[in-house]
């Protein structure tokens, strides 16, 4: 098939999709879940093939720590599906609920947007948890992944659309993609596609923007930030610092810069310095950074930089107003924190520091849509159209007004003995 006959196949199965009920939505993910674990074999060896070939290519170690798909990461996948079922339905909700007039009542309804095309990184683990979120939302899905996972990604979309096909399913509703033309002209249909989730580099994701008419939601980078106030607790400072850090450095939602008040920085520094190196993260600095402990040299680069690695930019700022000047303007938008003991300090920072999460005395590594408890996550979203932050099932929908009425025309609610609405709000 071509790329313009799967898209509209993918149209026709979304609009019979969206109609499926939570039970049989909840059903064919049991099915999913089901299906990896019996055909774990066949998955892992997919994989090892994938790995192989990586570090043949001398892929980065993040890089293949995050293509890696073992035993581990699909009994992590399944419990996300587990958790995935036991969430509500995110269609079919009324929103909202209005009487016009007596007899006349409108209802906003959450509905599927339809059909997605996704363009994700080299993480296996990413195409089951976007794939389930957009079944259980009602959504047909186009997939591409990473090249570097080709083998794993082809026997997971196959194991997934038997799985729910076999639950009864209409057939079609997931389909992958396999080239950069094959994205190419995804980005040209508009007929049939309703929104494009590109996950990747900045300079990736400016070329999905500047190369379709059909809307765009996500992030390009993470580029986080973890603020230490003058009133911060050291010990939970350091703490912070190095999980923000080095949890996983491989992920959007890791710190790359830290930026700390010069009212402690000669006592901190040193402290949080000793503790980073030892998990081995290289520190860049500004000149007043650099004259209390070793540091290499930061540039304007720096601040503007995603590492994904272990490197982190450090900065000494004259208090609160100056970190928040540069959040926003080196930041991505991402996920910013503040460490401080002072509430009043806390809240001003998560009032104006303009990111889609804003944290106060917590890691950045909890910017994630399966610890906010959404089911998982189909990427980040640092727009600010209609779903921002971690975007799960409610932001893989939308919404339709239904109007129920008993035979009244607009003429009666015109003219001079003009009917009048009671516009009474139900909900």
């Amino acid at each position: 098939m071509t790329i313009a006959e799967i898209a509209a196949a993918a149209r026709l199965v979304s609009i019979r999709l969206a109609a499926v009920k939570s039970d049989a939505k909840n059903n064919a993910l049991v099915q999913i879940s089901d299906a990896l674990k019996q055909r774990s074999a066949e998955i892992i060896a997919a994989n090892e093939k994938d790995l192989a070939v990586a570090k043949e290519n001398n892929l980065a170690e993040p890089l293949l720590k995050r293509l890696a798909f073992g035993q581990d990461k699909i009994a992590d996948v399944c419990a996300g599906i587990e958790s995935l079922i036991k969430l509500d339905d995110p269609v079919g909700k009324t929103i909202a609920a209005t009487e016009l007039d007596k007899g006349l009542e409108l209802y906003k309804v959450s509905c599927p947007i339809g059909v997605i095309g996704i363009v994700f990184e080299s993480r296996p683990d990413a195409l089951v948890q976007i794939s389930t979120l957009c079944l259980k939302s009602g959504n047909a899905a186009l997939l591409k992944g990473g090249s570097e996972a080709e083998n794993t990604n082809n026997i997971l979309a196959r194991i997934i659309s038997q799985a729910t096909e076999d639950a009864g399913l209409p057939a079609g509703w997931l389909q992958l993609l396999h080239t950069r033309q094959d994205v190419a002209e995804m980005l040209a249909m508009s007929e049939y596609i309703d929104l494009i989730i590109p996950r990747g580099s900045n300079e990736f994701v400016r070329y999905i923007m500047n190369n379709t008419d059909i809307p765009v939601l996500g992030h390009a980078d993470g580029i986080c930030h973890i603020y230490i106030d003058g009133e911060a607790d050291l010990d939970m400072a350091v703490k912070l610092a190095v999980d923000s850090k080095c949890q996983y450095v491989a992920v959007c939602n890791a710190a790359e810069t830290m930026l700390v008040d010069e009212k402690l920085a000669q006592t901190f520094l040193p402290r949080v310095q000793t503790a980073l190196e030892q998990k081995g993260v290289e520190l860049r600095g500004c000149e007043r950074s650099a004259a209390i402990i070793e540091v290499k040299p930061a540039d304007e680069q720096d601040w503007a930089s995603e590492y994904l690695d272990y490197i982190l930019s450090v900065k000494v700022v004259a208090g609160l107003d100056e970190a928040i000047e540069h959040i926003n303007r080196y930041g991505s938008g991402h996920t910013d924190a503040i460490v401080t003991e002072n509430k009043e300090k806390a809240e001003k920072f998560m009032e104006l520091v303009d990111s889609g999460n804003v944290f106060w005395n917590a890691s950045t590594r909890f910017s994630d849509g399966y610890r906010y408890g959404l089911g998982a996550e189909v990427g980040i979203s640092t727009n600010k159209i209609h779903a921002r932050g971690p975007v799960g099932l409610e932001g893989l929908t939308i919404y339709k007004y239904k109007l129920l009425g008993a035979g009244q025309i607009v003429a009666d609610y015109c003219g001079e003995d003009a009917k009048k609405f009671t516009h009474r709000k139900m909900k």
